[in-house]
């Protein structure tokens, strides 16, 4: 049996005619950039979906991160506390905004940033804490926002694999003060290119940022700051606003394919997974395992004709493109380790029970091969 890691054509078979639809009347309008009405309706769907009072649509999560730290004026001088173990991109925008990225173990449990590990790294520097919802589960905001308020810090989530995951009866989106999506195609609400968006409930952030991703500009030709060109384009919020109608049920089939692996693998001594936190409700971006000799493992499942990932086998701290901040192996333990025995499983909404059972009893097999 094959089972592909994530099968994006089976999601367009679900919502084929919609979506032509939605793209045909972009295409007849010629509303390809700019100020949109389609932009418009996403924003607005999307900021009520999140519990937000305003959404900036923009070209990528990338530029969703870069344009929100430059909105609340961090910049040369200021530190942001990242975890290690996540994609380059969140500790990308804090460069490109010429702050310095400050790295934070995760949990072991979760994967998710550890408070106490945050704050050890606190100093008079720090001014904006961003932890990363990994794999679809919100970290665990009460100590993070405590920690934030006692010490007079920004709290912006990066939620790029977080769409529709709640925390204590909020969306992640409305648990900091601002947070960041992206849409790439693969994420549980995903463009047909590259998208992203900001969300926040302070109207000045909101006012800087739509500057911000327009060549700075307030009017046409009236710039009053230097801005960059990273507009969400009318196809991809055409194609969102379809989507995102369906991304309540996605999610659901997501937490129940989930649940499918944990009974199929079962309470096996060597593969591991994640716990979900108490109050949490994760959406499962990715399924993710930990087992031992992880690279053979996919190897051997690679045999069976089933794809599978690793997010991420290298925590920041040890790429080359950050080892002028002088971290070094063994700083962050977790992290680390992680990086050794993680294995993500095919995990998309089209997932069929089958092939859940398939994939978990090759998984099986191969570990006691190995």
């Amino acid at each position: 049996m094959r089972v592909p890691f994530v099968d994006l054509a089976a999601q367009l078979l679900e919502i084929e005619a919609e979506v032509r639809a939605a793209i045909d009347g972009v295409m007849a309008a010629c509303a390809f950039v700019g100020n949109l009405p389609v932009v418009e309706e996403f924003e607005g769907s999307f900021a009520r979906y999140c519990g937000s009072e305003h959404c900036v649509a923009v070209g990528s999560g990338t530029a969703a991160l870069e344009i929100v730290l430059r909105a609340y004026g961090v910049g040369p001088g200021d530190e942001v506390i990242v975890p290690a173990n996540t994609f380059v991109a969140a500790a990308e925008a804090i460069s490109l905004v010429g702050a310095r990225p400050v790295f934070a173990d995760v949990e072991m449990d979760t994967a998710n940033l550890d408070c106490e590990s945050v704050a050890r790294a606190v100093t008079a520097s720090t001014k904006v804490i961003l932890p990363v919802h990994l794999y679809g589960q919100p970290a665990n905001m009460e100590p993070l926002r405590e920690l934030a308020g006692r010490r007079g810090l920004l709290v912006i989530e990066d939620s790029s694999q977080a769409h529709g995951a709640m925390f204590n009866g909020q969306k992640a989106g409305s648990l900091g003060d601002a947070a960041t999506f992206s849409f790439y195609p693969s994420k549980n609400l995903g463009a047909y290119g590259e998208a992203g968006c900001l969300v926040t409930n302070d109207p000045n952030v909101a006012q800087q940022a739509r500057r911000l991703r327009d060549h700075g500009a307030t009017d046409k030709y009236r710039h009053e700051l230097i801005g960059r060109n990273d507009r969400m384009d009318g196809i991809q919020a055409a194609v969102l606003n379809v989507k995102l109608r369906y991304l309540d049920d996605w999610n659901r089939r997501r937490r129940a394919l989930a649940q499918s692996y944990r009974l199929a693998i079962g309470d096996h001594p060597r593969i591991r997974w994640f716990r979900e936190q108490d109050g949490c409700t994760a959406v499962y971006h990715l399924f993710v395992v930990r087992v031992p000799q992880r690279d053979r493992l996919r190897e051997l499942l690679g045999d069976k004709e089933i794809a599978t990932g690793v997010h991420y086998p290298l925590p920041l701290h040890q790429q080359s493109a950050y080892k002028g901040l002088g971290f070094k192996k063994g700083d962050f333990p977790v992290c680390e380790a992680l990086a050794e025995d993680i294995l993500s499983l095919p995990m998309y909404p089209e997932l069929r029970a089958e092939q859940v059972e398939y994939v978990s009893n090759q998984l099986i097999e191969a570990v006691a091969a190995s």
